[in-house]
């Protein structure tokens, strides 16, 4: 497997805002290009990136491209002209960062592809098993409804990561589908990942089947949230939904029961698991971390890449979430009038 040096870049709202304290001039700085910090997940994210460089005495500067991909690419040349060593790249959209890609190559910058594919084999991909979420997300749909009419409410047309899960999603439903228990009688991506567009998009589907609805496979909370508030519209709320994140208003979903699952990918993992690779690239040039493998891209390109397990979080594992600190009681059953897991009403 080749080595290579990888530049992550992740852009937030404290715009090249320092962490921690002044660090010395030899200090390696890492420089985050956020492709959308309003979304909940990414603080999280950003939090823990920011304790492993301060644990490593790293710097840290960002930016937020506010889910500008032309924003973005300038973000990046701003993170380059402030110093950073590394960047570590949420990529709004994975075919317009290539520029960015390049800028960074030839200021011998290494990059990671922060949650999201940058088909660049100088990018280190680091995230979540997006296609095994996928599969999580449609079993336990599948699960709570083996027949009916199905929904596929999807990702960000720019973002790979939505064909990801989608093609794990489909590998769990094909036989039912094949068998006639499951009709998928509407499918739309959501551009932006935003919950506005997946609950316009959902209306529109319901309005279409005159409500002849049974499940919805959202591809992750927000997209979820969307789809709940559509639903809900029409009276239809406690239908099977999916999600992923474990956002805390969808984790309060899966409480309420309006959401059959939030797919968990452990934000401060991922985030840690970053600030360490970071600070690998930019003293020794190159990655060597358990668990790393080859990813190869639908163009052939092979990263350097690291997948993380991502676990499914319902009604009957709630606790899972709690006890890992992920989220409080309070926030978890806030509203819910039964006895769900650990919410003892």
């Amino acid at each position: 497997m080749k080595r290579i040096a990888i530049t992550v870049a992740a852009t937030t709202a404290m715009t090249g805002a320092l962490a921690g304290p002044a660090l010395a001039q030899d200090a390696p700085t890492v420089g985050v290009s956020w492709s959308n910090f309003q979304e909940e997940r990414w603080k999280t994210d950003e939090a823990a990136i920011v304790a492993a460089l301060e644990e490593a005495g790293a710097d840290y500067i960002s930016a937020d491209a506010q889910s500008s991909s032309a924003k973005q690419l300038s973000d990046v040349e701003s993170l380059i002209a402030q110093g950073a060593d590394v960047l570590v790249i949420l990529a709004q959209d994975a075919q317009a960062i290539g520029p960015a890609v390049e800028a960074a190559a030839a200021e011998g910058i290494p990059v990671i592809a922060y949650d999201r594919l940058i088909d660049d084999d100088r990018a280190f991909y680091l995230t979540f098993d997006n296609v095994e979420v996928g599969r999580l997300q449609a079993q336990a749909v599948l699960d709570a409804a083996p027949s009916g009419n199905y929904v596929m409410i999807k990702g960000s047309p720019t973002d790979p990561n939505a064909d990801f899960l989608r093609g794990g999603q489909q590998e769990v439903l094909q036989d039912a589908i094949d068998a006639g228990d499951v009709t998928i009688v509407g499918e739309a991506y959501t551009d932006g990942w935003l919950p506005a567009n997946a609950q316009r998009n959902m209306e529109q589907i319901l309005t279409a089947q005159d409500n002849e609805v049974d499940a919805v496979v959202a591809s992750n909370d927000g997209t979820a949230g969307g789809a709940v508030a559509a639903l809900t519209a029409q009276g239809m709320e406690g239908i099977p939904v999916s999600g992923q994140d474990g956002d805390h208003a969808a984790l309060n979903r899966v409480a309420l029961g309006t959401q059959t699952v939030s797919v968990w990918k452990d934000a401060r993992e991922l985030g840690r698991v970053a600030g360490e690779l970071a600070v690998d690239l930019a003293e020794d040039g190159e990655a060597s971390m358990d668990g790393m493998s080859t990813f190869t891209t639908d163009s052939g390109n092979e990263l350097d890449a690291l997948l993380l397990s991502p676990q499914p979080i319902t009604r009957d594992n709630l606790e899972t979430v709690v006890d890992a600190g992920w989220i409080d009681l309070e926030t978890l059953c806030q509203g819910v009038t039964e006895q769900v897991g650990p919410c003892n009403m």
